[in-house]
């Protein structure tokens, strides 16, 4: 990214209102009994105004939420102020970031695609770790926006890059309704020990 996407990102999240729900794929996930995901220390990659890293304060863990927009960060920082809830905000351009490797019990990152940053993202993941990912598929191009296949995975794309890790739960397919629906593939994967 350059100064050019920061500029952009920030208008884009100047110009929104408040932030958005945490994802339904992170609440589905983390609130299931299934796979009894334990607290501890989460990385929110790409975290815009910070709904998820929000959620994931609220219920207990240690969040460190990186995105390259200051106006974002600002907005999640006050409102984690608001609901006294720590979360360490950073500022950083995904495209030259260096992750810190294993060193955190979960990863996640939703709607947004950078195929590079992938392999650094599970290489941060503890073992024994989670990584939690979701973003549009290249179908979402019938729905008109966005139609760069960049930034939207192919079929079993995100099977492929998460090979090496064990696969507890994926999907993929037209999901959500309303205005939530689009074309998506979501994946909950662990790291083994």
């Amino acid at each position: 990214m350059s100064c050019d996407d920061q500029i952009r990102w920030d208008k884009r999240h100047g110009d929104s209102a408040k932030a958005e729900q945490p994802a339904s794929f992170l609440r589905e996930v983390i609130e299931s009994d299934s796979w009894a995901i334990p607290r501890g220390r989460a990385l929110d990659i790409a975290c815009g105004k910070g709904s998820n890293a929000l959620f994931l304060a609220e219920r207990g863990f240690e969040v460190v939420a990186i995105d390259i927009s200051p106006v974002a960060l600002r907005e999640g920082q006050q409102q984690a102020e608001e609901s006294s809830l720590t979360i360490t905000w950073q500022q950083a351009d995904l495209e030259s970031i260096a992750l810190p490797e294993e060193s955190f019990d979960v990863v996640i990152n939703f709607k947004y695609l950078q195929r590079s940053l992938i392999p650094q993202l599970i290489a941060a993941v503890k073992r024994g770790g989670f990584f939690i990912f979701e973003t549009l598929l290249i179908d979402q191009q019938t729905m008109g926006h966005p139609s760069n296949p960049d930034y939207l995975l192919r079929h079993n794309e995100l099977l492929h890059v998460c090979r090496d890790l064990r696969v507890l739960f994926y999907r993929e397919g037209k999901l959500g309704e309303g205005s939530d629906l689009s074309f998506r593939a979501g994946i909950l994967a662990q790291k083994s020990c």
